[in-house]
């Protein structure tokens, strides 16, 4: 198997990592069909998502998989007048990496990253490994400071009916 950007990286900073992969067919899966996929519960499997602030910088949103993010509460944190995700047709081009497979890690500029503060209750974390149909799952905190990435509330807070 060849090695993506992100795994490459990993290597060479001595950050030990697990690989999950499962059968796609090339075609993007949201999270939750991932984590069913690779037999691992969604509390772990994080998405990556590329936002564009006001200010024309992007920022990279690391949140659960069955989480959805608050844009709002984002552009606060980053001191932004707001905060849009990117167009999936741009995402190859900003990052590097295609739907499905867009990893926090390697990708084609270090961005400010952001992660929802849901990662600090984990131990270890399930992100894209850089393709699809791969995901590595490494330590929480160690994928934070690989990527010197900042902690805050990124999601929608769930309404209880």
């Amino acid at each position: 198997m060849d090695k993506t950007n992100a795994l490459r990286i990993l290597d060479k900073a001595k950050i030990p990592y697990t690989l999950h992969t499962y059968e796609s067919d090339g075609i993007a899966l949201d999270a939750i069909e991932v984590s069913h996929r690779i037999h691992e519960s969604i509390d772990k499997v994080y998405k990556t998502l590329i936002g564009v602030g006001a200010s024309k910088r992007y920022i990279v949103l690391v949140i659960n998989g069955a989480d959805e993010v608050d844009l709002k509460k984002a552009a606060l944190f980053l001191n932004e007048k707001n905060l849009e995700l990117i167009p999936v047709l741009s995402l190859l081009s900003v990052s590097g990496y295609v739907r499905g497979g867009c990893s926090p890690v390697g990708m084609k500029k270090q961005f400010t990253t952001v992660f929802d503060e849901k990662i600090l209750n984990l131990d270890r974390v399930i992100v894209s490994a850089g393709r699809i149909g791969l995901q590595m799952e490494l330590e929480s905190k160690t994928l934070i400071a690989c990527v010197d990435g900042k902690v805050a509330d990124l999601v929608k807070t769930k309404a209880f009916i």
